[in-house]
């Protein structure tokens, strides 16, 4: 295990810090999130232009061959600038699948419009019921001679409004939490059949519920094998924990940095709050916190590598220590700066939003403090 990053990965997070301090401040994001797309599509061709979008691929894919602890340099970065550009939900959950899974015509056909920045991906697979178990499916298909026929609902999709393909899995058989019987089809999002619900999440970013009646796609749209799909989901699923949990990190660095500053300059009864005791000892926690989330980052990406069940076990360990750091850091930010922590105009409400949204993606932490536990087992 080391904490040093290489040279390449240091100038990546160089770029893209360079980029969130010149052209990310904090009312430019703000603005971005009440839009109607709650990105920049202009940023997004920037990041397409510096090659961004090339890092979680494969060379032979006309990607950079960038690894796991690449893609989590960018997001730590990203998070400090609370970046609303869906490069989780568009390159490490639906380019990672189709990577994965798809043929090379599938995958030429896809991924270069991808690392462009002139298609974007969406996963659709969260269902209401599901509790972060990748293997519960209730969406349907049947086959209909030659194509295929998909019914049913999805729940949460990250990047559903501004997708142009949704990756899509239905069950083709076995009962509703089975991991066998799952098929996946690239999906038009403006194909027949297709009713969507689009919203705003708590962080800014943008969702959509998405309904499918009797959609139907060719043979060619099918990718993968119905018994080993709900592995593929839940691997890009676990390396997009890490992408977040990374992300956390960098938005829980501001959080920090920012309280202690406050608290020097914040003043009562004629003494800054900063030199009470007792705040000292809540902003300790807080950097130890941190620190101890970036640590522990850096291990599971290492563990990531073997794969299997090491890879869940290390996805589900990241997981549960980030989200309980991120509502330790998040509520101590908030009252040490007070009630307006909790407004609107400061960006410290912001930041601690994004740490709630990620803890709760993904399955929440009852959820994978069983798994961890089951894949002890």
């Amino acid at each position: 295990m080391t904490f040093a990053l290489s040279e390449e990965q240091q100038m990546l997070r160089d770029s893209v810090e360079r980029f969130v301090a010149q052209d990310y401040g904090f009312d430019v994001r703000r603005k971005l999130a009440e839009s109607d797309l709650g990105y920049s599509s202009r940023n997004w061709q920037t990041f397409a232009e510096l090659g961004w979008l090339s890092v979680p691929f494969a060379e032979g894919n006309g990607g950079f061959g960038g690894s796991l602890r690449d893609v989590a340099t960018m997001t730590e970065a990203f998070g400090k600038g609370l970046v609303t550009e869906p490069f989780v939900p568009c390159l490490v959950l639906g380019g990672r699948l189709v990577e994965m899974l798809g043929s090379a015509e599938q995958r030429q056909h896809i991924l270069p419009a991808v690392i462009a920045g002139t298609s974007q991906l969406a996963l659709a697979h969260t269902e209401r019921r599901a509790a972060g178990n990748p293997a519960c499916v209730g969406c349907v298909v049947q086959a209909d001679g030659d194509d295929y026929l998909i019914s049913g609902e999805k729940h949460m999709v990250l990047n559903g409004p501004g997708a142009d393909v949704l990756l899509v899995s239905a069950r083709s058989g076995g009962a509703e939490r089975d991991r066998q019987g799952v098929e996946l089809f690239t999906v038009d999002a403006r194909a027949d059949g297709i009713r969507r619900r689009d919203y705003p999440t708590i962080d800014g970013l943008r969702a959509a519920d998405i309904t499918f009646d009797r959609v139907r796609v060719t043979g060619a749209a099918r990718l993968g094998n119905s018994d080993t799909n709900t592995d593929a989901v839940e691997a890009v699923i676990d390396e997009a924990i890490i992408a977040c949990c990374a992300e956390a990190v960098g938005v829980m660095e501001v959080l920090v940095r920012d309280t202690v500053e406050y608290a020097r300059t914040r003043k009562q009864f004629g003494t800054p709050i900063g030199k009470f005791q007792a705040l000292q000892h809540r902003m300790v926690d807080m950097f130890v916190a941190q620190e101890q989330s970036r640590a522990l980052l850096v291990q599971v990406i290492g563990d990531f590598r073997a794969g299997g069940a090491a890879a869940r076990r290390a996805a589900s360990a990241i997981k549960v220590h980030v989200s309980r750091s991120a509502r330790l850091i998040g509520e101590q930010a908030i009252q040490i700066h007070g009630g307006m922590g909790t407004t609107d105009e400061l960006h410290i409400g912001h930041y601690v939003k994004r740490l709630l949204a990620i803890e709760a993606l993904f399955g929440d932490t009852d959820y994978h403090l069983d798994r961890y536990a089951t894949l002890v087992d």
